[in-house]
């Protein structure tokens, strides 16, 4: 999956906006100002070791999920700056599935709306 259609994907979710609280190569994906996603190249802008420069997304994950997400795909790692066992990090290098990466995303947008209110939680229900 590429940067473009990650960002469009993740869009698509009810109450999405887009912020920059970390600088501007780091976009975050809020629903109703809650985090559920982030994007950024390699280490919030960085790249890695190698000079690669694959666009990291962070998502929120089941603790139990996210150890086996990193199991079966070497581009699942713990969340950068983020918990480490409540987030995973997924590079952009094209070795998982698109299918696999929005079910992620939905699983993200997912737990983030079920920490919030109930009236909150059908105001967002209303539009999936």
């Amino acid at each position: 999956m590429e940067f473009e259609t990650a960002k469009q994907y993740l869009l698509t979710k009810p109450h999405t906006l887009v912020d920059f609280p970390f600088g501007a190569d780091v976009y975050v994906f809020k629903v109703k100002n809650k985090m559920f996603a982030t994007l950024a190249i390699g280490k919030m802008g960085k790249g890695d070791e190698e000079g690669n420069k694959h666009w990291w997304m962070n998502l929120k994950c089941d603790p139990d999920e996210a150890a086996i997400l990193r199991d079966i795909f070497p581009s699942v790692i713990p969340g950068y700056h983020m918990n480490k066992a409540l987030w995973n990090t997924i590079i952009l290098d094209g070795s998982i599935p698109s299918g696999e990466i929005e079910r992620m995303i939905d699983n993200s947008f997912q737990l983030v709306v079920a920490k919030m209110t109930k009236k909150m939680q059908a105001s967002i229900l209303l539009h999936l």
